[in-house]
Parts: structure tokens; C-alpha cells; sequence
């Protein structure tokens, strides 16, 4: 997925410059410039950051739209929305955070998560936040998740909920890739 041109395409339509972007992300025009030209991938923070900005969430970004005609009640693994495509992220393509969606979450009050973290895979530097409130379960490997000041360590059939908009990080700190189903609503993510 050519996430730079689409970061640009989705700025031109809402009006607004480069400049404006970097101000309301809190990012610099030459990491926005960089990002658009697809010679840098932000982080899964970076990226939140930035359509937060616009203002717009990471499934609209991503989702390919149900169709109208009629409703979709079930959906295939491969059917399933990847939020961080592999041209996007941290580190090596080995240490990439999958997030994959199902269905359009922007076309429903709950949206729902497969997530792999590979190991030293982490969602960014930077805290995530955002409006809603999530909660997990670790299906394998571990986890290290920090809301606000609470740092802890999950392990498999552990689980997690929290407000959303409390300053979160998740890090895989294992050996062997961390898989969570997770749910956030409303669809803020």
C-alpha cells in the first residue's frame, strides 16, 4: 500500500498543507514530506498522530467500504482490513506490529482487532491516545503494556482494559510473536 500518497492524497482533499499537517501532528514538514514521498514509515504512533490531525481514523484510512447492497456478517482471514501494512512500522520487516481489523469499523459502534506483535516489535516511542476504550486478550506469547505510569507483563490468556484515552504503549519484550484479539469502542483506531 502506497501510504505516503495516500497520507498526501487524503491531506489535498481536506485543504490542508504540509505546514498545517506538521503543526496539528506535532511533526515537523520534513518528516511529513519524507513520509508522503514514502522514504520514511511512521510508526503505528506516528501514524495515529497524523490522522488525528486530519482529523480521521486509522480504519477509515485503511478500510476498503462495505458495499451498500447488502450487509456483511462474516468474514474470511484474508478479508480481514490490515491497519500497518509491512511498508509501515519499526525496525525490520520481521519486527512489525500487524493490526488487522474486521469488517469497516467506521461504519460500526465496536471494532474489533487480530493483533501479532513479532518480538521486539513495539507500537512506537511514543504513547498512543486516543478517544474509546479497549480491552484484550494475549492468545500467545507476551506483552508489555504501560498505561499511564503501570508497566506490566501479559502473559497468554491474560487480559487488559482500559480507557483509551490514558497515554498506552504495547512491546512485545518475548522471544516469539505475541498474538492479542482486541476490541476498542467506539472505533477510534
Amino acid at each position: 500500500m502506497d501510504i505516503g500518497g495516500k497520507l498526501r492524497s487524503v491531506r489535498e482533499t481536506r485543504g490542508m498543507t504540509q505546514r498545517d499537517l506538521a503543526g496539528r501532528a506535532g511533526l515537523t514538514n520534513g518528516a511529513i514530506s519524507l513520509i508522503e514521498q514514502n522514504k520514511s514509515s511512521p510508526s503505528v504512533a506516528s501514524l495515529k498522530r497524523l490522522l488525528d490531525a486530519i482529523p480521521m481514523t486509522m480504519s477509515e484510512f485503511f478500510s476498503e467500504f462495505e458495499g451498500n447492497d447488502s450487509p456483511k456478517y462474516f468474514y474470511n482471514s484474508d478479508e480481514l482490513i490490515e491497519l500497518s501494512p509491512q511498508d509501515m512500522g519499526l525496525g525490520t520487516a520481521a519486527a512489525r506490529v500487524s493490526l488487522r481489523q474486521v469488517g469497516d469499523a467506521s461504519r460500526h459502534a465496536l471494532q474489533m482487532l487480530h493483533e501479532v506483535y513479532p518480538p521486539g516489535a513495539d507500537t512506537g516511542p511514543d504513547l498512543l491516545s486516543h478517544e474509546g476504550e479497549e480491552v484484550g486478550i494475549v492468545v500467545a506469547g507476551l506483552i508489555e503494556i504501560t498505561v499511564e505510569e503501570q508497566v506490566r507483563v501479559l502473559n497468554p490468556w491474560d487480559g487488559y482494559l482500559f480507557d483509551s484515552r490514558l497515554p498506552h504503549r504495547f512491546r512485545n519484550i518475548g522471544e516469539t510473536d505475541c498474538i492479542i484479539i482486541s476490541a476498542c469502542t467506539p472505533p477510534t483506531f
